[in-house]
């Protein structure tokens, strides 16, 4: 077919202000694109050539087409980055580039979708439809990074399949339901993954994630059927969304996804860091060594019952998150728009979520109260707070780790950590304990996701919470973070420690606090005394205490014993 010219002094027929004409203008944008940075995943010929087209080349319709709907921009925008700096912002390519995120999204054929804004164009190979391309194009914050987590997504199909499997019950189609529940389970499955595209920063109900698994699982369940993509024989609102709107689908799925990931990742990694600590606490039960408080010397006790408090605060940590457990599994499904049910069958809720709980083989039960699942969020936030616990007890049992394995030489010493990698690219021989500083890292952002997620969770308005996406993100991202970097430091750090049996007894014995199992023979003052005066001379506790006469040799001797000092007296 022959293609239209237009001329570039014209707006063209989709709405792009002029574009480059002339030799000159080319040369231009060849020298800007030398100065942005282009990323290796979108080829920097691919670019220079499409700014190096002849002038007639720019003018046909089909290039205009594919430049409209540029898939192959990164999420830094790189050309329109050009285009601004050649025409001082004059030339607004933004407009029809915007919906563009990354090179994976590239595509030179469309179709049209609609829905009740019109039509519009959509990329040929993805399942998605109309409401998920306005949602690109309404919502470029933040890039891939910030995409909606896959748990949620692979939730949805869960969600989707389960609710297909009811609504055959209630009067869907048969041919349709099958359809959709095969669909959905490849949602489920993260077969469909690239065709969910979203950010979290959206409508703070999800309204856009739930329509975009809507449009994904009917253009699928029609092609399953035989239709096209987009001919809406099976619709994602009357078919796929039935009995249900984004307002209680989408807790339903945050409830799904942060079940099953407490459940299938989290308290194991918790678990087995929990047996490692153990296994050191039993290890080191006959060490004795100096204890600290104040970061000051104190009196002894085995490195065993030091072990036993941080395998303890693991313990503890994982009850507290199982305790959290019979909220998650409460689920919102069947409110509909405001928790009242409009739109659903009497019984629609109780099926749903027994179906989800076969799916899962978790005990999910509908929530008792659908106005409190859909404005409040209180179940997040007590699941937050949980791993904000977990993490401030996991940020101390690092900290601790890695001063006592401090040195090797000039440092505490009394715990040889393993040795993974190299530690400078200046110093070397130099090997840090880079496991306890990636585990304190990991708790210092679940300290921001708890306190962000605790604003989203107080700011449920009215009948509904619209910090939905925000609080399922930062909850799913603490929940990975902890467990993953719980298992790396299990493996690569717990696992290996060694005590230091030659420096913890050094410094045991030099310590001035030893002074204390001498009070009830002498009294505190006089123990301070001795303390006081080995101190100021450099001495040892029991050249001080003959020096001031309070013990004979034998009477100190029999007194200071370290190995008796690690518990009650008999």
């Amino acid at each position: 077919m022959k293609k239209k010219k237009i001329s570039g002094a014209t707006r063209n027929p989709i709405g792009l202000r002029p574009i480059p004409s002339s030799e000159s203008e080319h040369a231009r944008a060849a020298q800007t694109l030398k100065k942005v940075s282009i990323k290796p995943s979108v080829p920097k010929t691919f670019a220079f050539t499409l700014f190096s087209f002849s002038p007639a080349i720019w003018g046909y319709t089909s290039v205009i087409d594919c430049i409209r709907f540029g898939y192959f921009i990164r999420k830094e925008m790189t050309i329109v980055q050009a285009y601004r700096r050649i025409s001082g912002g004059s030339v607004i390519v933004a407009d029809s580039l915007r919906f563009t995120t990354c090179w994976r999204h590239f595509s030179t054929a469309f179709r049209e979708e609609r829905d009740t804004f019109g039509p519009i164009q959509v990329p040929s190979d993805k399942l998605w439809g109309a409401q998920t391309q306005r949602s690109l194009q309404n919502f470029e914050i933040g890039g891939d990074r910030e995409r909606m987590p896959e748990p949620i997504i692979r939730s949805f199909g869960i969600l989707k399949k389960c609710a297909a499997k009811v609504n055959m019950e209630y009067g869907l189609d048969p041919s349709i339901g099958k359809a959709i529940m095969q669909a959905a389970q490849e949602v489920a499955e993260g077969k469909l993954n690239d065709h969910f595209p979203l950010v979290v920063w959206q409508t703070g109900s999800g309204t856009q994630s739930n329509m975009n698994a809507n449009e994904v699982i009917a253009n699928r369940a029609a092609e399953i059927l035989g239709h096209k993509r987009g001919d809406k024989f099976v619709h994602p609102n009357d078919h796929v969304n039935r009995s249900q709107s984004s307002n209680d689908t989408f807790p339903t799925v945050m409830h799904i996804a942060a079940a099953t990931e407490i459940n299938s990742r989290l308290i194991p990694k918790l678990k087995q860091l929990h047996t490692s600590l153990q296994a050191k606490t039993n290890e080191f039960s006959d060490i004795v060594k100096i204890g600290r408080t104040h970061t000051q010397d104190a009196t002894p006790l085995t490195l065993g019952q030091e072990f036993s408090g941080y395998t303890t605060q693991v313990k503890y940590g994982i009850e507290r998150i199982i305790c959290t457990l019979p909220h998650m599994y409460q689920l919102a499904q069947g409110g509909t728009a405001v928790g009242t049910g409009l739109n659903t069958k009497k019984g629609f809720d109780v099926k749903i979520a027994a179906a989800v709980a076969d799916e899962t083989n978790l005990p999910f039960v509908t929530a008792e109260n659908k106005f409190e699942a859909l404005a409040a969020h209180d179940a997040f936030v007590e699941a937050s707070g949980a791993l904000n616990t977990i993490a401030t007890s996991l940020m101390k049992i690092a900290n601790d780790i890695r001063f006592l394995g401090s040195g090797p030489r000039c440092g505490l010493g009394e715990l040889i950590l393993p040795e993974n990698e190299p530690g400078s690219s200046i110093m070397p021989g130099k090997v840090n304990p880079t496991q306890c500083e990636a585990m304190t890292m990991v708790c210092a952002q679940a300290y921001g996701n708890h306190v962000a997620l605790t604003v989203g969770g107080s700011n449920g308005h009215f009948e509904l919470n619209v910090f939905k996406p925000m609080i399922a993100s930062n909850l799913l991202h603490s929940i990975r973070l902890i467990a993953d970097a719980s298992a790396s430091f299990e493996k690569n750090c717990v696992r290996g420690i060694q005590a230091n049996r030659d420096r913890i007894s050094k410094l045991l014995h030099e310590s001035l606090m030893l002074v204390t199992s001498l009070n009830p023979k002498i009294g505190y003052d006089n123990a301070a005394a001795v303390a006081k005066t080995a101190h100021k001379e450099g001495s040892t506790l029991k050249e001080a205490a003959l020096k001031l006469g309070v013990l004979t040799s034998e009477e100190f001797d029999q007194l200071v014993v370290p190995e008796k000092m690690i518990g009650p007296s008999d």
